[in-house]
């Protein structure tokens, strides 16, 4: 799979699952604006009839994003990961 940050590379799917050209996007709880991308999400899927189970799922993840804390603006690393 591929990240759209160096930095993430790390985090795989061992099982293989995910075609390994495919984007995967990573949004974290520290994330100030990630709660609401995910709430977004969870919504259009919802109103284009989308599984109920992938909405509750979204719609939860999206609730404890909002809440997590600290929360932060996005960055960059300043150093490479290892």
């Amino acid at each position: 799979m591929k990240h759209a940050r160096e930095d993430y590379n790390r985090i795989q799917d061992p099982d293989g699952l995910i075609p390994e050209d495919e984007p995967v996007f990573l949004l974290r709880g520290q994330d100030e604006f990630a709660w609401r991308a995910v709430f977004f999400y969870a919504q259009t899927a919802k109103s284009k009839g989308g599984d109920p189970e992938i909405v509750k799922n979204a719609l939860e993840q999206s609730n404890r994003m909002r809440h997590w804390s600290p929360q932060k603006s996005p960055d960059m690393p300043s150093e490479p990961s290892k």
